[in-house]
């Protein structure tokens, strides 16, 4: 197990976010340490906006034993997504695919049910082992009330491990399927951003409604609505968490639209 004081700035793909004291655990017996105080769960730093003060709670990062796979077994809440997609095509497994792209660990996937319109994170699930109380849990998807882009794990659990629900596929339709879910988010910003700032209001979508309210490109400090795709906010360099959150706010202003990221604190 590691601890240092860091800047999270430097682990968020927003490219924000003030100091804490992060606890690298690699360890069943190190994840029962580091929970000994109050705590806040870091995976890949995606859909994740942090103040600038930073926090007050140890941040706990999975590492070690927690960010190894088995894609027939069991795969470590720490493995990133990405990795998942393409190992899992590679081996000639399905129901992965409609994942492809999003930079997540497989945890922060579960806990907010990350997907696109070609799949969901709960579907690719056939068991959750999630800590929490001093104990290792393990749930059907059934029981964690997965929904757009949320789910009802129990308060203050941790996603440590996973199986999923993959079929064997000839390698040429999963490929079909990967080109395909790529083609469609062909016109997502490169510049650094959490992912979609807005859920998708039923039947519409979040970002086509900015783009035909003439939001795109609004900008505060160094933080923008993306012309490339309205419902990224990026930072252009020197973005403060400020700065969003005050463009977040004049969006919703204009727009009756809900908060996909998380904010710490």
């Amino acid at each position: 197990m590691r601890v240092e004081r860091v800047l999270l700035k430097d682990y968020t793909t927003l490219g924000i976010g003030g100091p804490a004291e992060l606890w690298t655990v690699e360890t069943r017996e190190d994840l029962l340490k580091a929970t000994e105080a109050p705590y806040r769960i870091l995976g890949n730093g995606s859909n994740l906006l942090v103040m600038d003060e930073g926090v007050p709670e140890r941040v706990i990062r999975l590492a070690g034993e927690f960010a190894t796979y088995d894609l027939k077994g069991w795969v470590g809440a720490g493995v990133l997504l990405p990795l998942l997609v393409q190992e899992a095509a590679r081996q000639g497994l399905s129901g992965l695919e409609g994942l492809l792209g999003i930079p997540a660990q497989v945890g922060g996937a579960v806990k907010m049910n990350a997907g696109t319109r070609f799949g969901e994170m709960a579907e690719a699930l056939e068991a959750v082992e999630i800590y929490h109380e001093g104990r290792f849990h393990i749930y059907l998807p059934e029981e964690l009330g997965f929904g757009y882009r949320q789910s009802r794990l129990p308060q203050g659990g941790i996603v440590t491990r996973v199986r999923l629900r993959l079929k064997d596929r000839p390698l040429e339709e999963i490929r079909r399927r990967m080109a395909e879910v790529d083609a469609a988010r062909k016109g997502q910003p490169k510049r650094k951003s959490a992912g979609c700032a807005f859920k998708n209001p039923p039947g519409h979508s979040a970002g086509r409604l900015i783009d035909e309210r003439g939001l795109k490109g609004l900008r505060v400090g160094d933080a923008m609505v993306s012309l490339e795709h309205g419902n990224f906010i990026v930072n252009l360099g020197q973005a403060t968490a400020r700065d969003v959150l005050d463009l977040l706010k004049r969006i919703q202003e204009e727009l009756p639209l809900e908060l996909e990221w998380e904010v710490w604190p």
